[in-house]
């Protein structure tokens, strides 16, 4: 029984690695992490709230002061608000929509390669609304005077003009101008490169006859939270990455009804992060600058903001200052964000979720996307990866069913010194630990495959749960998208009963074909002699079928293809030790796999 009960624990501990490791060690350790920085950044936003009242310094604009902010929102469409007012029209490969001349607000962006279903005529994913909708996002760039010196600023009822090219494009970046009718003339330049980044250069001409102090700042700004589902190993919310924190985590929760969490930093970025979309703002690197994340204090409104001001710039008289920000908004492509990660800024990789295991997920994504670039799709890219690492744990693998293979050759005489021993456990258990001695076996050598699967199990989950090239990537058939469940269900017989089925009882193809091949890999490893045990086994299957029904398709084929090749491998290496298979047997595939082999 040793090794049997042995074999249990092991499954059951390699279960608990994949579904409990994130929720019972990561998740209280990053909480408690949270807790303890929410804890210091209370203390510093109290200090630093002290300290902006008596120095005079401004911050970006409050969430419950005057302009710019947003207010109650009216649910009309993007496209109505936007026909209200003058704007700038954005278009590339990768975005159209529009820059309000009106604050020079970045509200109206549209990712042009994603819809929002699979359909090719489905809306573009809207990242940007303007105020009006019902849900406004978007991202500003200003100036702030320091209070009460009378200097006035561009603001977000300001309305710029346009000087030359009116539509903004890779090619041609637009610019416009603002005079305050003080002796600041406000320049600003936006250009767009090839992908989603932005790049606003900012400039003040100082006519005044006197130096003037400003302070440059940067905020996205986003009312309400996304819709869907939320699960607990991908992060949505405020993020950011600085070089005095390193990477910054802040879900809407720790910021809602609480103080504002406040960073002091010379380089790094910060902005607001979905599943798959982000906006961000980088500011000039190598000028020092106050990061905060924060959320409306009026309970009646849910505006969450990410911002940051510079230190005081003076602007000496007759001369001019500028200010370089840059400003992503869109989809979080791998080597897209890879790219501007290399192109210096400073840790943007870290904008995709990898997780604790990154050192496992990213080589994993950078495999299937190697193949998939090749084959052209990245289911096929899921079946060749398995492979390849069925490959490279191979003699491992091997050693472990050939451990199997003994065991059942030797379950007749375990199965004898259990009866010989029914009432002396102790006894029993030596017994068959000298057997295994005299057999040069190694029960635990047989969980290997098992404990070897499920960190490429996990890696390959996360991969196709956060990236958004799985995102509606097809395999064959039925399967669009990879990322998402299978469609199809056993209870309306795979679409022939016109019937739709509640989620629990969504058990498609896939997980059905996981389940059987389950089934055949489990009947080919030594049967537990304990009759309790045998039951487990038996209803092994079935758990992980319904278990895994509402996971990712892609995943569902990966360890289906990954039982279907270990059922290969493990019959090959019956057959050699003389061991006969049963389930071989009955299926009529003896004299394929050994039917005149010992039993």
């Amino acid at each position: 029984m040793g090794d049997n009960r042995n074999f249990i624990i092991a499954i059951a501990l390699s279960v608990l690695v994949f579904v409990g490791w994130q929720y019972f060690f990561i998740n209280p350790k990053m909480e408690a992490e949270k807790a303890q920085k929410a804890a210091q950044q209370a203390a510093q936003t109290q200090q630093s709230d002290a300290g902006s009242q008596s120095d005079g310094h401004a911050r970006p604009p409050a969430i419950d002061g005057s302009a710019p902010r947003t207010p109650a929102t009216s649910g009309l469409s993007a496209e109505t608000v936007t026909a209200q007012g003058p704007r700038i029209d954005v278009s590339s490969d990768r975005l159209d929509g529009s820059i309000s001349l009106s604050g020079v607000r970045f509200d109206d962006l549209k990712l042009r390669n994603y819809h929002e279903t699979i359909a090719d005529d489905s809306p573009e994913v809207r990242l940007f609304s303007p105020v009006g909708t019902k849900h406004p996002y978007f991202s500003e760039f200003g100036w702030i005077a320091p209070p009460n010196s009378g200097i006035a600023t561009p603001g977000a009822k300001t309305l710029w003009t346009v000087e030359g090219n009116d539509t903004l494009t890779p090619t041609t970046p637009v610019d416009l101008v603002w005079d305050n009718g003080q002796g600041l003339v406000f320049h600003r330049e936006i250009s767009l490169d090839e992908n989603y980044m932005f790049t606003v250069k900012d400039s003040v001409d100082n006519k005044t006859g006197a130096p003037v102090t400003l302070y440059p700042y940067g905020l996205i700004s986003r009312n309400g939270q996304p819709s869907g589902h939320k699960i607990y190993i991908l992060h949505e919310g405020l993020i950011g990455a600085l070089d005095s924190e390193g990477l910054l985590e802040v879900d809407y929760g720790d910021v809602k009804d609480e103080p504002a969490q406040s960073y002091k930093a010379n380089d790094g970025w910060l902005g607001i992060t979905d599943k798959y979309w982000a906006a961000a703002l980088i500011p000039q690197k190598g000028r020092s600058f106050d990061a905060r994340f924060s959320e409306a204090p009026d309970p009646a409104k849910e505006i969450y903001q990410a911002d940051f001001r510079y230190d005081a710039v003076t602007i000496p008289a007759s001369a001019t200052q500028t200010i370089t920000n840059k400003l992503f908004a869109g989809a979080k492509v791998v080597n897209v964000v890879d790219g501007y990660r290399d192109q210096g800024v400073y840790k943007f990789d870290l904008m995709i979720d990898w997780g604790w295991f990154w050192f496992l997920t990213k080589p994993m994504f950078q495999a299937l996307h190697f193949f998939a670039n090749i084959v052209g799709n990245f289911g096929v890219a899921i079946l060749i990866v398995t492979v390849l690492v069925k490959l490279a744990f191979f003699p491992l693998a091997n050693r472990s069913y050939v451990v199997m293979s003994k065991m059942k050759m030797l379950q007749p005489k375990m199965k004898e010194l259990q009866e010989r021993y029914a009432e002396d456990k102790m006894k029993q258990q030596q017994e068959i630990m000298e057997l295994y001695k005299k057999e040069q076996v190694n029960p635990l050598a047989g969980c290997l495959p098992i404990l070897i699967q499920i960190p490429v199990f996990f890696a390959l989950y996360k991969v196709l749960y956060v990236t958004i090239e799985m995102r509606h990537a097809p395999f064959f058939g039925w399967i669009h998208d990879l990322s998402a469940p299978d469609p199809t269900t056993i209870f309306n017989l795979f679409g022939l009963i016109p019937w739709t089925p509640p989620s629990m009882l969504m058990i498609g193809a896939w997980p059905l074909i996981m389940g059987v091949t389950m089934f055949m890999q489990q009947r080919m490893n030594p049967a537990p002699a304990d009759p309790i045990q045998q039951q487990i086994f038996t209803w092994m299957p079935v758990i992980f079928t319904v278990m895994l029904a509402g996971f990712p398709a892609g995943l569902v084929i990966y360890w289906a293809w990954n039982n279907s090749l270990s059922v290969l491998q493990q019959g090959v290496i019956m057959k050699r030790q003389g061991v006969k298979i049963e389930i071989f047997s009955n299926l009529g595939f003896d004299r394929l796999f050994g039917g005149s082999g010992k039993s």
